[in-house]
């Protein structure tokens, strides 16, 4: 079981913030949901696996889909890359090619999943106001300088993922509509509104959003061992997570097999198993049987 704080943290509907939780390995069950829901987006991969293994946040537990969907995108990743240490250890392998045109060095990268920075929200809060320039608010047809919005979450990802993919700027454009709640004295606005913002707006507003976000970093800096040079490479944490878990599909139900004719146990019994409960019970099993062989 992991514990932890998140960087941001959820606020109910009562004003609390919900910051510490318990976070459980994946189980079998969970490895095999996962790559049998594999066609999903992967935002709604992502709240699957963590309404089954986030244990606990602050005073719920469980913790229902919809406190999932709605923590912000940073503690998503956060608890993204706490459940992967969590199962399939600290250490990130990845390969790289360098990417200057005189060099195009092949090279192999390593880090530890704590080697990631993690900054958490300078003022945490459910909803930030901001007052636009004149000139931002000029340019968008001297429309109330007063800004209220909420940070992007999961709920967000879910879902604009689909669109994010046929028409990047209207999900961005989406997005900001979901996220501003006030203008003004004025209710949400619709996406209408938002189109008609200025890019100085938009730019301000955003700018904003990233000052006062918790942050997990996504990018790593490694020196190419041919020509010397310093690469910055980027992190994909979702690719990370379930590229793993798609590589080791077929593993899964080999593992269930060997255990099983050798042990006598259920299906139900292993898939109930960590992978780490479930690859020590194979590492003595395997010694046993190597003795045996030796002694025969």
């Amino acid at each position: 079981m992991s514990v932890g704080v998140l960087p941001g943290g959820y606020w109910d509907a009562a004003g609390r913030l919900h910051r510490d939780f318990e976070l459980a390995a994946l189980t079998g069950r969970e490895e095999e949901l996962l790559v049998q829901a594999s066609r999903l987006s992967t935002a709604l991969m992502v709240t699957q696996v963590l309404t089954r293994c986030l244990r606990r946040l602050g005073t719920f537990r469980p913790v229902p889909a919809e406190v999932i969907r709605g923590l912000l995108v940073a503690d998503r990743q956060h608890l993204l890359l706490r459940l992967r240490q969590e199962t399939f250890g600290g250490i990130v392998r990845a390969n790289l090619i360098c990417p200057w045109r005189d060099c195009g060095e092949r090279m192999s990268m390593e880090f530890t999943i704590d080697d990631l920075p993690v900054e958490e929200s300078p003022d945490p809060a459910p909803l930030y106001t901001m007052t636009l320039s004149a000139q931002a608010a000029a340019n968008s047809g001297n429309r109330d300088r007063e800004i209220t919005f909420r940070l992007p979450n999961g709920g967000d990802q879910e879902e604009l993922s689909h669109e994010l993919a046929d028409n990047e700027a209207r999900a961005l454009n989406r997005l900001l509509a979901r996220c501003i709640q006030r203008t003004g004295s004025a209710a949400q606005p619709d996406e209408e509104y938002v189109s008609a913002l200025s890019p100085l707006a938009r730019a301000e507003i955003e700018q904003r959003m990233v000052q006062v976000a918790p942050k997990v970093e996504q990018t790593m800096e490694v020196s190419c061992v041919a020509c010397g040079r310093l690469i910055t490479a980027p992190l994909d944490i979702h690719g990370f997570f379930f590229g793993d878990l798609r590589a080791d599909a077929s593993l899964l139900y080999q593992e269930v097999h060997y255990l099983a004719f050798h042990y006598h146990w259920s299906e139900r019994e292993i898939m109930a198993m960590t992978r780490q409960k479930r690859h020590t019970y194979i590492d003595v099993l395997t010694d046993a049987i190597e003795e045996l062989n030796r002694d025969s």
